[in-house]
């Protein structure tokens, strides 16, 4: 057992410090400390060292030296039970480090910053963070090194049960921690460093195990979580959600978040199968199920507002795999956990913006998300009919979701002075025209008429085939974002059906 008589203590976020030292206090634990950090512990009522009266050596340079000292780093390298180095110790006046708790000045957090200067992102680069990190880590089997607040509490427990000491797998998978935190941590300074037309010269991707899945997705393919995804999520009910849940529920809720009335979309397989928005969120139910009452079979169901009993009772009854919402109320709860296998997903936090990274053989892919909104002020009007207000609303409706429908997307959409919903989703097709066909089809499963409709197209039409297709089928007004060779061919077969088309000048293609 390695027994902990001596900490090093140096962070930037001070959550459940205060609790922290006291615990090491009553250890008998003697604590160094620097700055702020050094402060912190003595309002919390705990002695400490400051550093430059434990290495004798002052801080200097705005704190930019302070822990890069013999003393320090020879305290946390030293072998325990190594002749030689315990000699060297002893000679040098340096006295061990057992346990060290650092966490890093806010680099990624201070860039994120809208116009963030070149000045205070420099500033925020920690350099005696991770050396002292590293330093510990590479020496877990004497040093305790934590990185994350997270673990203060387990450490103490585990200290309490061993005698002032911590356990070697614990340490181990501490050290673990520590060296995937500044890794991650270099890889986010040379990516603003080096950023080339807006994306990083070097990609470097370090994240977290978050947990084990049972399989990917497919029975015969391992798989497992990784990152930060519980600061965005949380079950609260159900099984555990497997690869293939996470996938429908990331994209379900990229989608829901879209819209400002309240709104319900139903997912398969990562593609809308129902969307609706009206004043209630079980009115808006009611308008995404009738687009198709057969996909939404063991799909996902997001919602953008508070889940209550009324929308709870209509859900519960179809068999459903995963419902995402902002928060659950109390009757909605008691509904939906007597499905004990029915998964219920709070939603924390809108989803990060960042890189959208994708595999491929030999490397990845990484491009900015498809965040861009269109608005009214947006459209071009590029026929000789003008359009109605519903079928504006009905338009800008249909756009946003066909920008997750996979491409070549087709929607067909209404709406009113109070709602709006899809009729019609064809998604997937090697041909934009058979897109359209599925799209018209699924209407007509549904009992849906198209007659009146709008239809969005994520990409241009790039014959008049598609559009004529669509007036064919009911519809009176286009979106899509125009650009294509055969432009003034579309417009004119618009304008000869006396169908509204508008251009958004934004292509949505998702593969």
């Amino acid at each position: 057992m390695s027994q902990i008589r001596r900490a090093l203590i140096s962070v930037s976020d001070k959550t459940g410090l205060a609790e922290f030292v006291r615990e090491l206090h009553q250890f008998g634990i003697e604590i160094i400390s620097t700055g702020g950090t050094a402060r912190a512990v003595k309002e919390a009522g705990v002695p400490v060292i400051e550093i430059s009266a434990f290495t004798g050596f002052p801080e200097m340079m705005d704190g930019r030296v302070k822990t890069l000292h013999p003393k320090v780093h020879g305290g946390l390298l030293c072998i325990r039970g190594n002749v030689e180095h315990e000699a060297a110790a002893a000679k040098h006046g340096i006295k061990p480090i057992d346990l060290v708790v650092v966490n890093l000045y806010p680099f990624e957090k201070t860039v994120a910053q809208l116009n963030v200067s070149l000045h205070d992102a420099i500033e925020n680069i920690d350099i005696g963070g991770p050396s002292m990190l590293r330093s510990a880590a590479k020496n877990h089997a004497s040093v305790t090194v934590v990185v994350d607040p997270a673990d203060y509490a387990p450490v103490v427990t585990e200290m309490k049960a061993n005698g002032r000491a911590t356990l070697p797998a614990t340490r181990a998978r501490l050290a673990v921690k520590v060296f995937a935190t500044t890794s991650r941590y270099d890889g986010a300074i040379a990516a603003f460093l080096g950023k080339a037309d807006g994306l990083p010269s070097t990609l470097t991707v370090s994240l977290p195990k978050a947990q084990a899945l049972r399989y990917g997705e497919n029975p015969h393919q391992q798989a497992a979580l990784y990152g930060d995804f519980g600061k965005y999520f949380q079950q609260l009910h159900g099984k555990e959600l497997s690869y293939n849940n996470i996938l429908d529920l990331t994209s379900a809720a990229e989608l829901v978040t879209e819209f400002e009335d309240p709104t319900v979309a139903i997912i398969k397989h990562t593609n809308p199968c129902g969307i609706g928005s009206a004043a209630t969120l079980r009115r808006a139910w009611d308008l995404a199920y009738a687009t198709d009452r057969q996909a939404p079979f063991g799909g996902i169901i997001a919602v953008n507002r508070p889940l209550d009993a009324g929308i709870a009772e209509a859900i519960a009854e179809i068999f459903s795999e995963v419902i995402i919402a902002p928060e659950f109320l109390p009757d909605a709860l008691t509904i939906l956990q007597k499905k004990k296998n029915l998964r219920l997903i709070r939603q924390l936090a809108p989803p990060a913006a960042g890189l959208a990274l994708r595999s491929v053989t030999g490397g990845v892919l990484a491009q900015e998300r498809d965040s861009r909104l269109v608005s009214a002020a947006d459209l071009k009007v590029v026929t000789k009919r003008q359009p109605t207000q519903a079928e504006r609303h009905a338009m800008l409706f249909a756009w946003r979701v066909v920008k997750h429908v996979k491409s070549n997307a087709i929607v067909f959409a209404t709406a009113d002075d109070t709602t709006a919903r899809t009729l019609g989703i064809g998604a997937g097709q090697m041909s934009r025209v058979d897109s359209s066909k599925i799209a018209v089809w699924k209407a007509g499963e549904a009992g849906l008429s198209l007659t009146g409709s709008v239809v969005a197209s994520d990409a241009f039409f790039p014959f008049p085939d598609g559009v004529i297709a669509a007036v064919e089928a009911g519809a009176t007004a286009a979106i899509q974002p125009g650009g294509s060779v055969r432009d003034a061919e579309v417009i004119a077969a618009a304008d000869a059906r006396n169908v509204e088309m508008v251009f958004t000048g934004i292509r949505h293609f998702r593969h």
